[in-house]
């Protein structure tokens, strides 16, 4: 009976693992969170910088939406609030002023299913009057105080909700919380400073292919002190 050379078989033990780290069915975790939105006519768009760095123009319409989401591409847009999805209907009763710019926001607290429990506020529209060179994160304080930030500069409470948590991951399969109206979106472009799907290998791709580096070396190591 031949034998494969020591070499050889320790190269097939390895892609043989590799094989199986990659038929391993991508797992993703969804968490809570308030996403940033900016709209452009009716579409909603995941906004490409954060809050703290986007500096929108006088007339601008941007979104808060808190849901249970796993990536950019697969958050919830913010819902319309009936008779409220424009500028005009959002800002029509505050008057423009010298020196400031006029953002309508729309805060969308979620569902109960993004909450995990209990029943969130329910949308609404305000209008932030601003000075002209004030940010995103600038406007939302300007009409959703009290707001909550955790160390890392991330947004964990719009207007006092949720009174607790920040990004927490959400119990269960990945997307349990999602709802019937959490629409997709297409994954951010490579712009801005926000993190979006470029389709490279998750992270347990690599992990595996380290794991099977380590597999390959140990069987290598134990088949030569065998012939030793």
């Amino acid at each position: 009976m031949s034998r494969l050379p020591l070499r050889s078989a320790t190269v097939l033990l390895a892609l043989g693992a590799l094989l199986a780290v990659c038929a391993l069915p991508a797992q993703a975790a969804s968490y809570r969170y308030w996403s940033f939105w900016q709209r452009s006519g009716d579409a909603w768009t995941y906004a490409q910088t954060g809050p703290a760095l986007a500096r929108p123009a006088d007339g601008t319409v941007e979104g808060w939406r808190f849901a249970a989401s796993a990536e950019a591409q697969d958050a919830s847009k913010p819902r319309d609030v009936p008779g409220a999805t424009s500028f005009g209907a959002i800002c029509a009763g505050t008057p423009p002023k010298g020196n400031t710019k006029r953002v309508a926001l729309v805060l969308d607290f979620g569902t109960a299913a993004d909450a995990g429990g209990g029943a969130p506020p329910a949308p609404r529209t305000a209008c932030a009057q601003v000075p002209s060179d004030a940010t995103g994160a600038d406007a939302l304080a300007a009409v959703a105080k009290p707001l909550r930030y955790n160390s890392a500069g991330m947004v964990c409470a719009v207007a006092g909700y949720p009174k607790t948590g920040c990004g927490e991951p959400v119990v269960g399969t990945s997307g349990a919380a999602k709802t019937a109206d959490a629409s997709k979106t297409p994954a951010p472009q490579a712009s801005g400073d926000s993190g979006g799907d470029g389709g490279g290998p998750s992270v347990g791709v690599f992990a595996g292919i380290a794991a099977v580096l380590a597999l390959g070396g140990a069987a290598f190591w134990q088949a030569r002190r065998r012939r030793g």
